[in-house]
């Protein structure tokens, strides 16, 4: 069995960060995502509103560096819980709970990527600085920087 959900989209909302009684934070946003064709009747494109959930460390670095309106990408898994509301009638939510966020704008939408961050061990920020020195870091990683232009490999650098 899988359970597995990638999506990328732009925050409705500021995320919103609460803690539980034993301490653990905790974010929610909604996720705004884009449907892959154009509506017939309004020949606009639709979108879906989607709840996230982020726990933890990971749910702090999102209250911290996501606002409205940015272009974010969530890897998760889909989650159905149900509470009984004041009227006592069992109410169902649908959401996403994150185990991976990635920052696809910066404060400033002048960078395609800022970062990322994943919960649990192993993962880490990938995200900050800023100025010349920024530039220059991200022209060193661009793997299409050269593209279109010859690359130079000798036959040693082959692995076969």
């Amino acid at each position: 069995m899988l359970n597995r959900v990638i999506l990328i989209g732009r925050l409705t909302r500021d995320p919103e960060l609460r803690y539980t009684p034993a301490g653990v934070a905790v974010t929610q946003f909604t996720l705004a995502v884009d449907r892959p064709f154009v509506s017939s009747q309004s020949k606009e494109r639709e979108a879906d509103f989607i709840p996230v959930v982020t726990w933890r460390q990971l749910a702090e670095t999102c209250a911290n560096y996501l606002r409205k309106g940015r272009l974010a990408a969530v890897e998760g898994r889909m989650q159905v819980r149900s509470y009984d509301n004041n009227e006592g009638r069992k109410v169902y939510v649908t959401e996403v709970i994150a185990d991976n966020v990635r920052f696809l704008e910066s404060a400033n939408s002048a960078n395609r990527e800022e970062g990322s961050y994943s919960g649990g061990s192993g993962g880490g920020y990938g995200g900050g600085g800023s100025g010349s020195g920024r530039n220059t870091r991200d022209q060193q990683q661009d793997p299409f920087l050269d593209d279109g232009k010859p690359i130079d490999i000798s036959d040693d650098d082959l692995p076969f």
